[in-house]
């Protein structure tokens, strides 16, 4: 974790992305790419700034040349990438980007 104030649970604006978790129970640790991953696709800037003070730059740099491809819809990807200037990350070894399984 990253110094300065953290809050020991996600924030209660983000819950509602956590459906089929129990929110109170995640670990900040454990849980940490499923909470970068949710609070970057669909957080506030309030959120934003929580995800940062809680993980750090570094870490979400991380998680984005890691697995950000993988779990984040392409614009927020590319978005956060950008932001953060991640030039570098492992890419997807799937051709189908995420969200469109299926042809319309």
């Amino acid at each position: 974790m990253a110094e300065g104030t953290q809050v020991n649970s996600v924030p209660v604006g983000l819950r509602p992305h956590f459906q089929e978790y129990e929110p109170e129970l995640l670990d900040l640790e454990k849980d940490a790419d499923l909470i970068i991953q949710r609070t970057l696709e669909f957080g506030t800037w309030d959120e934003a700034r929580w995800l940062f003070a809680t993980y750090g730059r570094a870490r979400i740099r991380f998680f984005l040349r890691k697995r950000g491809e993988r779990m984040l819809s392409p614009v927020v990807f590319h978005y956060w990438r950008k932001l953060l200037k991640v030039s570098r990350w492992r890419r997807s070894p799937f051709e189908t980007p995420k969200g469109e399984l299926w042809s319309r």
